[in-house]
């Protein structure tokens, strides 16, 4: 294990060739003994503040399991080299996008809640994809509750819990018609928008009507490849979004397309239907639309969207930052009855890590 103490960091070199370098104030920051860290709960004690900016060690010491760091102070950090290691794997099951040809993997209800097996297999599937559907679920009003041993808590919004989506209810957006219902996710007006939506079909009676699913993901991928001007433009111009009714209101502006630190895609927000009008002053208001002119054409390009029907007891699992939903029209000839619920992908993450631990043990 050859290492070299330089003025701002260690810079190691071990025997399969994996090179690291490692600032001293991230060793310092990161020392895993009980008085830089809470014992019970592992949470970080020590304040970065309290060493300066330019620490250095007073002496290194590298074997083949451990770094050694004696500090000014005569504090012993210990780092395991297993530990640095570990930041190299995936903490969630990798991402995999979809065009047209794509069908969502079908769950049994029963299987789903009761076999923690199948419940690994449908999370994992869901959170790579961000699509499943849950079959042979009860055709029983509020159902939808039941999954929360999986899900997590119903996320709460304005209007209903549990919403009702047919012809002869609440009639406040396009989805309480029978009109085609473009893709699109739900509460775009919301800052931070539902990050999953359960769609829970009780009963589905009339002809036509079949459920539409785009990766929006995998739209801005392609876009961003081809059109890179527009994606960029598309990141950072703000774009008003609103839901009401009579006693609600729900309003953000926010950008379509929500990247992080290393400029990957977090997040979708479209919905044409909550699109508000945006002033006409705003910078840059010609080049957002010729931008968005060329997305909405992906977003209903027949390459993007797969198109299936949801029959009574089938329940359409969407990653709502992601996945875009919609249905086609459809005729009013009998009846269709929908709830829908949201939930939170945290949470979803989380049950998956625990369900995992508990096969491990």
């Amino acid at each position: 294990m050859d290492f070299e103490v330089n003025e701002t960091s260690l810079r190691i070199r071990s025997n399969n060739d994996s090179e690291y370098d490692l600032p001293y104030l991230w060793m310092r920051d990161n020392c895993p003994c009980n008085e830089c860290r809470v014992q019970e709960t592992q949470e970080k004690r020590f304040m970065l503040h309290s060493v300066p900016s330019d620490l250095k060690p007073k002496s290194v010491d590298v074997d083949e399991s451990h770094i050694h760091v004696v500090w000014p102070d005569d504090h012993l950090t210990s780092i395991c080299f297993d530990d640095i290691k570990s930041l190299e794997m995936p903490r969630k099951p990798e991402k995999v996008l979809w065009t047209n040809d794509f069908i969502p993997n079908y769950f049994d209800w029963n299987d789903f809640l009761q076999k923690n097996d199948t419940a690994i297999d449908a999370i994992s599937d869901f959170i790579s994809r961000g699509v499943i559907v849950i079959n042979g679920a009860p055709s029983i009003s509020n159902s939808l509750e039941d999954l929360a041993p999986r899900l997590g808590p119903i996320r709460e919004v304005l209007f209903e819990r549990i919403h009702n989506v047919s012809v002869d209810g609440h009639v406040y957006n396009i989805a309480h018609t029978s009109l085609e219902l473009p893709p699109h996710n739900d509460f775009a007006s919301y800052t931070w928008p539902p990050s999953v939506q359960a769609l829970h079909m009780l009963v589905n009676d009339c002809e036509g009507g079949r459920s539409t699913i785009v990766d929006g993901y995998a739209v801005l991928r392609d876009l961003r490849n081809d059109c890179p001007e527009y994606f960029d433009v598309l990141s950072n111009f703000s774009v008003p979004f609103r839901e009401f009714d009579e006693e609600n209101e729900t309003y953000a502006n926010e950008p379509m397309i929500r990247i992080n630190a290393e400029k990957e895609i977090t997040g979708f927000r479209y919905s044409n239907q909550l699109m508000q009008m945006i002033d006409p002053r705003k910078k840059n208001v010609g080049s957002f639309y010729k931008a968005y002119h060329e997305l909405c054409n992906r977003v209903n390009s027949e390459k993007y969207k797969s198109k299936f029907r949801l029959e009574s007891g089938h329940i359409l699992l969407v990653s709502a930052h992601r996945v875009l939903h919609g249905r086609e029209e459809f005729k009013p000839d009998g009846k269709r009855h929908l709830q829908d619920a949201y939930y939170e992908m945290d949470n979803i993450e989380n049950n998956l890590v625990l369900l995992k631990t508990l096969g491990n043990k």
